[in-house]
């Protein structure tokens, strides 16, 4: 499965209007509503994984994926540095403890895959550490995959130059001065870096049960429906492979649906 160069990517612009953007928004969400019941019904555990440049929009794209899900069947895990006392485990353990049960959905945001990429640029695990991680980490997903559950990985990219408005922006909103740390302007100087440790990382922990997805993450609305279309298709592609069969949300349920939010938004 090729993967292409961070560097040769080319930012890609959804080009329609907002309310047509909101239109395939709005299906992309159903569709993934109907699959989320299949998942459920099935008893096979989802697991979604993101990585990306920081201000790439990973949590944009995480807050719009879940935003018609079934919140029971769905947790979101924003992983930041082990605690003190997670440095007492090996490094995969905290995240053993997040996994989702079968039938459930488990979201990532930032994953097992910072040993590969800020504790390796950061030289928080040394060389013979963070090699030795591509193999368990592939390991750890295929003792996931061939255990029912299915495991979708997103690298979100944002360019250097868009990266750095949306910083400057955060700086001056004062709803937003929150997410931005020094630590992400020291990060900023040591962008090449990061992009040629995520290209190692494709490299070796691309799998056909486990693949990793790039999406340009420039124009955000592109690449929130990018990253539906992507979860939808490959969770498609594993229930064909277990020969399961699937159905959509019906109009008329879509139609409740949509009422009800009417009733929540007046309340």
């Amino acid at each position: 499965m090729l993967i292409k160069k961070l560097r040769d990517l080319e930012a890609t612009e959804f080009g329609h209007s907002k309310k047509e953007y909101k239109k395939k928004l709005k299906t992309l969400q159903y569709h993934l509503l109907s699959l989320q019941k299949t998942l459920l019904e099935e008893n096979i555990g989802l697991i979604l994984a993101f990585e990306g440049m920081d201000a790439a929009g990973k949590g944009g794209a995480i807050k719009h994926l879940t935003q018609r899900l079934d919140p029971r069947g769905y947790n979101v895990h924003p992983i930041s540095a082990p605690q003190p006392h997670e440095l007492r485990y090996h490094y995969l353990q905290r995240f053993w403890r997040k996994l989702p049960q079968h039938g459930q959905i488990g979201i990532f945001d930032r994953s097992w895959y910072g040993r590969v990429l800020v504790e390796r640029v950061e030289n928080l695990a040394t060389k013979e550490e963070w090699k030795r991680a591509y193999k368990e980490i592939n390991q750890f997903e295929k003792m996931l995959s061939a255990e029912n559950y299915i495991i979708i990985k997103h690298w979100i990219h944002v360019s250097d130059e868009e990266q750095l408005q949306r910083f400057t922006e955060r700086k001056r909103d004062p709803y937003k001065m929150w997410k931005l740390t020094d630590e992400d302007w020291r990060n900023r100087e040591k962008y090449d870096q990061y992009l040629e440790v995520a290209e190692d990382m494709f490299a070796k922990t691309n799998c056909v049960d486990a693949p990793w997805f790039i999406v340009h993450g420039d124009d955000k609305e592109h690449a929130r429906l990018a990253t539906l279309q992507n979860i939808i298709q490959e969770i498609e592609c594993q229930l064909e492979k277990r020969g399961i069969e699937y159905t959509l949300i019906s109009e008329k349920e879509k139609e409740r649906i949509v009422e009800l939010e009417k009733i929540l938004v007046q309340q």
